[in-house]
């Protein structure tokens, strides 16, 4: 235990370091992309005076070094400054549209888990058949397709041509959907009420008719690439010696497969798992502007069009620190089911 600690210790660190790199990249972005916050704030027919008391108000005519100084020092305050256009606080707004963003990641996370890792396992044990060719063709599909145009065509067949998802934004979330299941404990009777099973269930059909579309069309990329390397994992490990062992003391197939030879195949898929979660969070911004989904993509993609610098700062900070999270947590994984990473 003391050398895991160790190990996440270490890990921490380092994401320690490369969320100041984030925080330091993110900061210089905007002296080197064209344009002026003030261009988009002040009226066209501004005077020279206007534009200089604007960048006065807004801290932009101080040396670059006092405004990162600055900058950072908020930052570790829990602060993300105000935003250029509407005057409010950034981290309201970034916490507020961050669950739907990591609500789609998750699910996305879901589908491609649930349909790559049976795909693999069945192509490995099937190799040269038609279902391994069919996963196979599957896979080459789901790498080669492009996200925003999947969508756009699921938008199209699905929803707008046979009318079985809906398009617009999402009435409930996630939390909302697990809300109907907490338990509340009576004031004086100490029993349990009941949950609300009828709002539940309601809840929850609706949530899945509005993620479905858009997790899928998020995960098929994932999907694809988990399922080629769960089948090059699964051939790799069903032709190592413990298995032929195995196979020789009488053990049924199955156990093989999934007991032994699949156990070992989770281990490096548990690692990609997690890279691409966090390439998921901040990749969603595309299929959240596709579905009108409530999430960080419509809210970075708003600020870019008007340079609101701080809003833009906020969301890619969360980004990545959501980044070095979960590649953490993978971590922690990955030193549990193989002890040797932390030599």
């Amino acid at each position: 235990m003391a050398s895991i600690g160790r190990f996440l210790l270490k890990r921490a660190l380092q994401g320690l370091l490369v969320v100041w790199g984030v925080v330091t990249v993110v900061f210089l972005l905007r002296y080197v992309t064209p344009g002026s916050p003030v261009d988009f704030i002040a009226p066209l027919d501004a005077s020279q005076a206007t534009r200089e008391r604007i960048a006065a108000d807004l801290g932009l005519n101080r040396p670059l070094y006092v405004q990162y100084v600055d900058y950072v020092t908020d930052l570790f305050s829990g602060d993300m400054g105000y935003s250029y256009r509407s005057r409010t606080a950034v981290r309201p707004r970034v916490f507020a549209k961050l669950p739907a963003t990591l609500e789609l990641a998750l699910s996305a996370t879901v589908v491609a888990i649930a349909l790559s890792i049976p795909l693999g396992v069945l192509s490995a044990t099937r190799r040269h058949g038609p279902a391994d060719y069919g996963a196979t063709l599957f896979s080459l599909l789901g790498i080669s397709t492009p996200n925003f145009w999947l969508g756009v065509m699921l938008v199209i067949v699905l929803a707008v041509q046979f009318d079985l998802f809906p398009t617009s934004t999402r009435p409930v979330g996630l939390l909302d959907v697990v809300g109907n299941l907490v338990v509340v404990a009576g004031p004086q009777q100490g029993y349990a009420l009941p949950f609300d099973l009828s709002g539940f269930l309601a809840d929850a059909r609706v949530w899945l008719a509005y993620i479905t579309l858009p997790a899928v069309t998020l995960g098929t990329y994932f999907t694809a690439l988990i399922t080629r390397l769960t089948r090059s994992g699964m051939l790799d490990q069903l032709g190592q010696g413990y298995v032929r062992a195995a196979r020789a003391k009488g053990l049924p197939e199955t156990l093989v497969r999934y007991r032994h030879a699949l156990r070992n195949t989770l281990i490096p898929v548990i690692t990609v798992v997690g890279l691409q979660l966090g390439t998921l969070i901040g990749g969603a911004v595309i299929t959240e502007a596709v579905f009108d989904w409530p999430g960080l993509g419509s809210l970075v993609i708003d600020a870019i069009n008007n340079r609101d610098w701080p809003l833009i700062q906020g969301c890619l900070v969360v980004i990545g620190a959501g980044f070095v999270i979960v590649n953490i947590v993978v971590d922690a994984l990955y030193a549990t089911l193989n002890p040797q990473v932390m030599d």
